[in-house]
């Protein structure tokens, strides 16, 4: 038989005061960098509870390391980092002491490694925990699912809120962990994201999957909204004949298009001008699932 590190089956889970998730079926594979994309209110943190046995499904099964996820919730936990998790209150500790404590396991990062990332993540080792600010107890919470090197990790909206040195730290961390022949399970409300670091991608709407992709397709299909500045006039010619970009308007000097995959012909045919000014920025993910997928958000 075929071993997933996650596999969940026709997984539901209702509450009573506000949306759940509904018959989810997926697969994760050893080793892969899966992500879960969706809005607010899509069942990402649904599952992730699920998967730490913090909640037992209404029906449908979910295994992790072929594991009940809730009947046998503390071995999943013993190998795995999850953020957010039950971490040490920071009391009067220091940042170094709590982070000294995550690292003495077997298999864990060795100190002067942690030493480095802190100071990559810009976090004061001598401060108290307790001192810390929001962004920087999010840094320091979400580094404690990585210092034990667990098998698996299970990100529940990391890098959110995060400033874009502090998520390109934990992006290399993702990377090696995957490198390392290690699982991530990550969850997140942005495509650019998924696109960036994912294997694979399931897509979440409202509690229901939408559609699990490799992200080598995500990103064959991103959409982007794409703004060229000229120095001078220019006309449609050979911009027309381009098949991936559409709502072309040109005024003057000034192109706009949408562009749906890679950007290489439209690139080459506006390096025959003079560029003086490019923008390029991605639509909603409301949009995306509205373009791509057919599914009114609202």
């Amino acid at each position: 038989m075929r071993y997933f590190v996650i596999k969940a089956e026709k997984v539901t889970k209702k509450y009573s005061h506000r949306p759940g998730i509904e018959n989810i079926t997926f697969e994760v594979e050893p080793g892969e960098i899966f992500g879960l994309l969706g809005n607010d209110h899509a069942g990402k943190s649904t599952l992730v509870s699920l998967l730490a046995g913090y909640f037992r499904p209404n029906s449908g099964h979910l295994m992790v390391f072929g594991l009940d996820s809730q009947r046998e919730s503390r071995q999943i936990r013993e190998r795995s980092g999850f953020f957010p998790g039950n971490y040490p209150a920071p009391s009067r500790h220091t940042v170094a002491e709590l982070l000294r404590s995550q690292g003495h396991q077997p298999g864990g990062m060795l100190w002067t490694d942690i030493q480095k990332l802190t100071d990559q993540l810009d976090l004061d080792l001598a401060q108290p925990a307790a001192t810390l600010s929001s962004h920087d107890r999010q840094v320091f919470d979400l580094l404690q699912a990585f210092i034990p090197r667990p098998e698996l990790l299970v990100l529940d909206e990391p890098t959110y809120e995060l400033k874009p040195a502090i998520q390109d730290v934990f992006y290399r961390l993702i990377s090696e962990a995957r490198q390392d022949g290690r699982t991530v399970f990550l969850t997140s409300r942005s495509l650019a994201e998924m696109e960036r670091i994912c294997d694979r991608v399931a897509i979440m709407h409202r509690g229901k999957l939408v559609a699990v992709e490799r992200g080598i397709q995500l990103r064959s299909r991103a959409i982007r909204v794409v703004e060229m500045r000229f120095a001078d006039s220019i006309s449609k010619d050979g911009f027309a004949d381009i098949p991936n970009i559409r709502n072309l308007t040109i005024e003057g000097n000034k192109l706009r298009c949408v562009l749906q995959g890679e950007p290489d012909r439209l690139i080459k045919t506006a390096c025959q001008h003079h560029i003086t000014d490019l923008l390029s920025t991605q639509p909603s993910l409301e949009q995306v699932l509205a373009d791509t997928y057919g599914i009114k958000t609202i």
